[in-house]
Formats: structure tokens, sequence, C-alpha cells
């Protein structure tokens, strides 16, 4: 086996809640510590050359503070990250300018994320200089085509209000693609466009990670899409991976409550099909005050008291590579509190 091109160990990324003058006062003399939002909480996972992953979950349950943590828009307050094996702690200024030529990132929102200054050609040209990387005006038709935008001279020289909205993701996916990455950060990249043209960009991302053999982490609140593009899912609640699978196993036999709630919750595109509407009860957790042990406890069907501690990541079935944080996947003795960590 390969080295993983991207590994998380552990990464976990919190926030210091701004506090109110009375709340600061009240630190002042209690000596009782902030509220923290622990948008990142103990995250692992390993990405391979040539896989996509997909990251989904409810809005706010840490997905977008992730991504930016990995590209390095936010520092981790705790864990590890490798990038071909080396610890991402260890870079220098000249690392991290290596790092972000090999890992690039694509935007939600296409219609924001270019410069409404810059043309077609110039946007491409912007990465290339930054990078010192020597190119050739064949470049930018070849990687037009690859994102399919053909005749490419017929959009080199069009400005960003010249470009529909599929258009505009097009150019963010060859703006990506011409530093040839290693690694595509890709953050809910369709979520803003019409259905025809999500389903075509999702098509395109999964032949160019094919064909061109860049990794691909996907982030997205749609299990339908992430689906359709990826070969792993990691399902987040609150910060935190409750289960992880291949594509496939997870969808046809999903095991965390929360991820059966989510696979449920799917529209099936048939009007005369009959199925019990799926709700999750409550609501999600402030995250600046979220509950021991399992973060789902609250609204969760199959709660028992063991729920109150945090559960471990354990391989649901012999020879799975799947791993799901749930009390009624793992053996332990409730009683004895083995193979269950406390969450503090």
């Amino acid at each position: 086996m390969s080295e993983p091109v991207l590994e998380l160990d552990g990464l976990e990324k919190h926030f210091v809640q701004r506090d109110s003058i009375w709340q600061t006062v009240k630190h002042a003399f209690t000596s009782s510590s902030p509220s923290r939002i622990r948008a990142v909480d103990d995250v692992s996972l390993t990405l391979d050359e040539n896989q996509v992953q997909g990251i989904i979950g409810e809005s706010g349950c840490g997905k977008t503070t992730l991504l930016k943590t990995l590209i390095g828009l936010y520092e981790p307050t705790s864990g590890d990250m490798y990038f071909n094996g080396r610890p991402v702690s260890e870079f220098e200024k000249r690392d991290w300018k290596e790092f972000r030529r090999r890992v690039q990132i694509v935007f939600q929102d296409p219609f924001n994320s270019m410069d409404p200054k810059y043309t077609v050609r110039a946007t491409l040209k912007e990465q290339l200089d930054i990078h010192d990387i020597p190119y050739e005006e064949g470049d930018f038709h070849d990687i037009l085509k690859q994102v399919k935008l053909s005749p490419p001279e017929k959009y080199l020289d069009r400005y960003p209000h010249h470009l529909s909205g599929g258009e505009k993701q097009r150019v963010s996916v060859a703006r990506a693609l011409i530093l040839e990455p290693e690694v595509i950060l890709a953050d809910e990249p369709v979520s803003m466009l019409d259905v025809s043209t999500q389903a075509a960009i999702l098509q395109d991302l999964r032949d160019l990670t094919r064909d061109v053999g860049v990794s691909m982490l996907y982030i997205s609140h749609d299990l339908s899409t992430v689906s359709y593009v990826c070969d792993r899912v990691n399902v987040m609640y609150l910060g935190r991976v409750v289960e992880s699978a291949e594509t496939e196993e997870l969808l046809g036999e999903p095991r965390h409550p929360y991820t059966q709630a989510l696979i449920n919750a799917i529209p099936i595109p048939d009007p005369h099909y009959d199925r019990e509407p799926m709700t999750i009860a409550g609501t999600p957790s402030d995250s600046s005050d979220l509950p021991s042990g399992c973060r789902f406890k609250d609204r969760c069907p199959d709660r028992m008291d063991v729920c109150d501690v945090a559960p471990r990541h354990v391989s649901p079935a012999d020879g799975s590579t799947a791993s799901v944080a749930c009390h009624l996947y793992d053996d332990h003795d409730p009683a004895e509190g083995e193979g269950v960590t406390v969450d503090e």
C-alpha cells in the first residue's frame, strides 16, 4: 500500500466564544473560563491517492471549518495532520507555499469566488504567476477543454458576469487543476447551482479525479450528491465523525441512527412511492454547551444509559473497513465502563 496523501489524527479546532462585558467581569471574579466552541473535535481520517472521500452532515456540524483547517486558514487547536507522510506542524513558509499548490480548494459560491475584474485567462494566469510556473497559451486551452468549456477561445477573454453559474464553477475547477494538485478540497461545489447543472458538474468532477489521478475531499450537506461522486463517506455530527464507510456499504447498511435518518430523508423521485416520513426529534445542541457522552443522544431513538459516556469508534463487522461511534455496536460492559471514554 502506498503512503496516504493526506492523514488526520485527532484533529481539533476550537474557538473561544466572545463574551459580553458582564461575562468578562464574571470570569475575572470567578476564575471561570470563556465558553469554547468545539467546531471540529477529534477527527481522524486517511485520504489515499486517487481516492474521493465525502464529508456529510447538517449545517453547522463543522464541515467547512474542517476544510479551512486543512488548507491552513485556521490553525488546529490540537491533533496532527500529515501530507505525504510529513507532519504539517513542521512546515516552514516555503513548505506552506508548496502545500497550497498541491492542495487546492473549490469554493461553494462560484458567483463570489472569482475576481470580477479578471478575465478567465487572468484568473488562470494568476495561479501560475503566484507559484512561478512557466506556461504557454496552449495550457489555458487544454485546461478549459478538460473542464468542458469549449471552444476555449470563446471563454478566455470573458469576465465572470459573462458566464453562467455552471460555467463559473467550471472555471473554478480549472483554476484548481491548472496547478496539477494532488488533493482538491471541494466545499459544497454544486449547492448553489440548478439541478441539471449539478449533475453535469458532479459527473465531471468524478471523471476528472479518475483521469487526472487527483484525490478529493468533497464536503456537502446533501448525501445524494456525495454518494454520486465519493468512494467513501464520513458522517459528521457536531464536530465529530460518527460513521465512516465505503459508499455502497454506508448506503446499503447504515449503522449509526443519525446516518440512518439522513439516508431515509433522501427524496425518492417517484410520486407513487410510499414510505413513512423520517424525522429526527429535537434540534442539535449548542456547540458551546455540548452534552457529555454521545452528542446525538438527546435526539436518538435508541438512547441507552451508557450513552452518557462518549462512544469509541469500532468496526461493526469482520473484514469491513467501516467505523461507527455508537454503543449499539460496542461489546464493552457498560457496568464496568470498558471500551469507552468520558467526554470531557
